[in-house]
């Protein structure tokens, strides 16, 4: 490792210049969020139902009395043998917040596409407690463009607001991933092959009940969701960073030594 080395006065230079960035992030920050809740409300009119260790639920059921929903959507597949690594990395942080945003009128659940046995079988694997439901037999994945078919990936599919191009059968990647070899790597750790495993795609919706109807407010997808990865957050600040040529993420009960 060869990195410029200094006295305490250099590093106190240079860490006042980088403080001036970071305040004018946080600002710009501050106004990106102020954006993103402008964004007009759009009511939803489908009736879609979810399974979960409650029973089948409506959209409206999952607020549980509280006026605004944040949903996770867990790449999990019906194919899946075990959760998406990078999705299950992000989800080791939602223990503890769920408490916090349900005493703050805010309701929050992981969706998968897998049906319920697979996510509960995974779920206590992993010792999670929070939420999750299944979406399997409804349109939810599919019109919040999270879940899509094989003839789909084919054509080429719309994610992240973008068209991209066919997947090439020889060679199913993700082309909003950094890290080419990432979308292999998760689909062997899944249980299931690179085309099946991009099949489904990580994303976070929030919905709003208002005088009865449940309004769309927001969506976000790819590195959109990176922000909410707490590990990554802690690596930006880490002296070597993400440091990451390959796909090196595992289910948190998988590392060696």
């Amino acid at each position: 490792m060869h990195h410029p080395k200094g006295t305490r006065e250099e590093w106190l230079t240079a860490r006042l210049a980088l403080l001036d960035a970071e305040k004018d992030l946080t600002r710009r920050s501050d106004q990106v969020a102020l954006q993103r809740r402008s964004l007009p409300w759009v009511r939803v009119d489908r009736d879609y139902r979810f399974e979960t260790e409650d029973g089948s639920l409506s959209l409206r059921d999952l607020f549980g009395g509280r006026s605004q929903l944040l949903v996770y959507h867990f790449m999990f597949g019906p194919d899946y043998a075990a959760g998406c690594p990078s999705c299950s990395a992000i989800a080791d942080g939602f223990n503890g917040i769920v408490v916090h945003l349900q005493h703050h009128d805010v309701a929050f659940w992981a969706v998968s596409s897998a049906p319920l046995a697979k996510l509960e079988g995974f779920r206590r694997r992993m010792g999670w407690t929070f939420p999750w439901a299944s979406s399997g037999g409804s349109a939810f994945n599919t019109d919040f463009q999270v879940t899509f078919t094989e003839e789909e990936q084919r054509d080429g599919i719309r994610y992240n607001y973008r068209d991209e191009p066919p997947v090439v059968a020889s060679a199913p990647s993700i082309p909003t991933r950094t890290t080419p070899t990432v979308p292999a790597t998760n689909a062997e750790i899944s249980g299931t092959d690179p085309a099946t495993y991009a099949r489904e795609r990580p994303g976070t919706s929030a919905f709003v009940l208002e005088d009865g109807d449940v309004y769309h407010t927001y969506s976000t997808y790819a590195r959109g969701v990176d922000s909410l990865w707490a590990v990554y957050q802690w690596l930006d600040r880490a002296p070597l960073g993400r440091n990451e040529p390959g796909g090196w993420l595992r289910h948190r009960d998988a590392y060696g030594g």
